[in-house]
């Protein structure tokens, strides 16, 4: 394979997962995955799976039960009152705000 081919496969294979910007939303998700918490095992596994649909999605509000591909898209719901420490929409007790 000369390097003309090899450039024509690589733009034609980046454009199937969307294009540069869902390439470097796909980087910036691996690199949360890679620093977050938990196991090595357990970040491949997210990893593996969040290579499965191009672009970023939130790993964390999967995990929290939130939405998963193929749901509501991404970004569209309002975060939950216990995503920010809160119960029935006030302060839960011990957090200060």
């Amino acid at each position: 394979m000369d390097w003309k081919q090899m450039v024509g496969l690589a733009k034609r294979e980046l454009d199937k997962r969307g294009g540069p910007q869902s390439a470097k939303e796909d980087a910036e998700e691996l690199r949360d995955i890679a620093q977050g918490d938990g196991t090595m095992t357990d970040k491949l596994r997210r990893a593996a799976e969040a290579l499965k649909e191009p672009g970023a999605h939130k790993p964390d509000a999967e995990a929290a039960g939130g939405p998963t591909p193929g749901g509501p898209a991404q970004g569209s719901a309002a975060p939950r009152a216990s995503d920010l420490g809160m119960v029935d929409g006030t302060p839960a007790s011990g957090s200060s705000s």
